[in-house]
């Protein structure tokens, strides 16, 4: 079923302006095409494609590992809030004119998924001022190598918002589906979730699109695999570890 969905893993494809023939553009690697209904790539763009990039080599320093994660991060925030509801809305402008535009509907929160997800807050706080976070910390048990939940505090009423779900990185899906468990139990909506992350497997984009199709993936990047390890490959090693310590 999650192979029938696989279009296409890591294609090379020519990044540049359409207006450029493809001899003056360079080919690289992006996202594996997927089928999902309830996926979203971000547009495989010549500067999201460099900013991977920085993000993925094994030398570049702490530093820059933050800057170029939170423009990822960035740009991800920006994409999921044009999945929001907007209404009709008219303004006038200072000359005197009136604009048909539109404004956004109803309240929305951040949920992290501790401590990865918490490396996305920034992004979402830069586009929602003083929006609110909750916390969720799952981690995998010892015993029995399935993911358990030890803690979460989210807003009182967070059942009447939209919940943006942050974790950058998504191999099995194993921790996001507890996650989204763990909203849906406090009265969420599962069509008022969207999952924000930087970099997929293909195995751990299928197991959430099926078990819950209302949900919004809005990803950068949906990689080559899992290897034996249930680690995303290429990937970009643990993305932990690298904002916060490494």
């Amino acid at each position: 079923m999650a192979e029938e969905n696989i279009l296409q893993r890591a294609p090379s494809q020519h990044l540049g302006p359409e207006y450029k023939s493809n001899e003056e553009k360079p080919s690289a690697t992006v996202s594996t095409k997927v089928s999902h209904e309830n996926v979203t790539v971000l547009p495989q763009t010549p500067q999201l494609i460099a900013l991977l990039t920085m993000i993925r080599d094994k030398n570049t320093n702490r530093a820059d590992f933050i800057f170029y994660s939170n423009r990822i991060n960035r740009l991800l925030v920006e994409e999921a809030l044009n999945h929001l509801p907007v209404h009709p809305h008219t303004i006038t402008t200072p000359v005197g004119r009136t604009y048909a535009g539109v404004k956004f509907e109803g309240k929305i929160c951040g949920v992290s998924i501790m401590r990865a997800g918490e490396a996305m807050e920034q992004a979402l706080r830069e586009c929602c001022r003083s929006v609110r976070i909750g916390k969720i910390l799952i981690q995998r048990d010892e015993e029995t190598s399935k993911p358990r939940l030890f803690y979460d505090k989210l807003p009182g009423d967070i059942s009447e918002r939209w919940a943006l779900l942050l974790d950058p990185m998504l191999a099995t899906g194993g921790s996001a589906l507890m996650a989204v468990d763990v909203l849906r139990s406090r009265g969420v909506p599962e069509d008022h979730i969207l999952f924000l992350n930087l970099i997929a497997s293909p195995e751990g984009a299928a197991n959430f699109a099926q078990k819950f199709p209302k949900v919004r993936i809005v990803t950068a990047f949906v990689d080559q695999g899992l290897d034996e390890k249930n680690y995303i490959v290429p990937g970009l090693g643990d993305f932990g570890d690298r904002f916060y310590t490494m």
